[in-house]
């Protein structure tokens, strides 16, 4: 087997046998769609959907300093989260350019896991690493040590509740609790990337495909069905949630992406990134960056990556993310715009398509909330 194959997660076969489109993503052959990616997005939206999300890269950091590491190494007060809950953070350059954002998990005292997208796991182990130089911590590699399995939708809560006698209903939003699900041991997080109610479940790669297979067979009666990352995307970009690549890259700070309330400068102790980061603030008081805007279409026409926003025949941005929006009927997309006509509603946007310029309405992110 050559270096360069595709890893496969442990639910490898079990997406064969399901007749899986699968494709490489970040070195990973994953599963894109078992059907229809319309049915799989409306699914998740209305009933439940079942993710395989084996390719996250889990990074756990342990010992006296956990906390104080994690402090320095990320923009985010880590040390401030209390056992059991997460917290959306990222992990910065000392330009101050996005290298990954991230979920840590406090699973104990002096114990955290924190997840990286696939793609850039490596960058994220390789930096803490590199950053706990001189503290009283370790950095373990446990991508190997973990599947990870979600299931999203209004339906996940019924459906797990069937299968584990875990406190779900005392589980917050952004909280973690280990657990047993089906008879397999479990991290069970109250996470996900869908915009709907969810959890995410860490277990062994040993008992994913029990796990996956009960799952199956709880949610068969409420409608539950297999989901790719095709839908996981067209999921996420309805709920205005960024994707690194896209709406992060190490070309942009936190601030340039309307998220500079991530960073926390108020925390004790220097960390990474923390002067261009201040910088970078200030900047963006005085002169605005570019917003991360909602874009509905008018038209049919779908805009990707990469194509030119314009108004008055300048450009005036550019699009992140973009695709057919299952929930609301037509293509969206989420795009970088000047601030001059970021304000919801501003009229003359378009994106050049092509070189036609398809007639596009602002609107303010996300663009579906689910109903509490």
């Amino acid at each position: 087997m050559s270096s360069n194959a595709p890893r496969l997660t442990a639910l490898d076969a079990l997406h064969r046998s399901l007749g899986a489109t699968m494709t490489d993503f970040a070195g990973w052959d994953m599963p894109l769609r078992y059907g229809s990616e319309r049915d799989e997005h409306l699914a998740v939206r209305t009933r439940a959907g079942l993710f395989d999300l084996s390719h996250m890269g889990e990074i756990t950091v342990t010992g006296p300093q956990a906390a104080v590491l994690l402090n320095h190494a990320l923009v985010g007060n880590i040390a401030s989260v209390g056992v059991g809950r997460a917290r959306y953070t990222m992990i910065c350059r000392e330009d101050g350019g996005i290298l990954d954002d991230l979920i840590v998990y406090r699973l104990a005292e002096n114990e955290y896991m924190v997840v990286a997208n696939a793609s850039n796991a490596q960058v994220v182990l390789d930096a803490l690493s590199e950053r706990a130089a001189g503290f009283d911590a370790l950095v373990r590699d446990d991508r190997d040590a973990y599947a990870l399995i979600a299931v999203q939708g209004p339906e996940s809560p019924g459906i797990l509740k069937s299968l584990t006698d875990a406190d779900l209903d005392g589980l917050k939003y952004y909280a973690g609790l280990p657990g047993t699900v089906a008879g397999v041991p479990a991290l069970i997080a109250r996470t996900g990337y869908t915009g709907e109610d969810g959890f995410e479940l860490f277990v062994a790669p040993s008992d994913a495909e029990k796990l996956w297979q009960a799952l199956t067979d709880a949610g068969a009666p409420v409608g539950l069905v297999p989901c790719g990352l095709s839908c996981r995307d067209t999921l996420r970009l309805e709920a205005g949630m960024p994707l690194y690549g896209h709406e992060l890259t190490t070309s942009l700070t936190p601030f340039d992406a309307g998220l500079g309330r991530v960073v926390k400068f108020e925390k004790e102790g220097d960390f990474v990134g923390r002067a261009a980061l201040q910088e970078a603030a200030s900047r963006a008081e005085e002169n605005p960056p570019r917003v991360l805007v909602g874009l509905v279409a008018e038209g049919r026409r779908v805009p990707r990556a990469g194509y030119p926003v314009v108004a008055d025949g300048k450009v005036i941005g550019e699009v992140t993310s973009g695709a057919p929006s299952p929930t609301l009927g037509k293509p969206i997309a989420m795009a970088y715009v000047d601030a001059a006509h970021a304000a919801p509603g501003t009229a003359g946007v378009g994106v050049d398509i092509r070189g036609s310029h398809e007639p596009y309405e602002v609107v303010a992110l996300p663009f579906y909330k689910r109903q509490k």
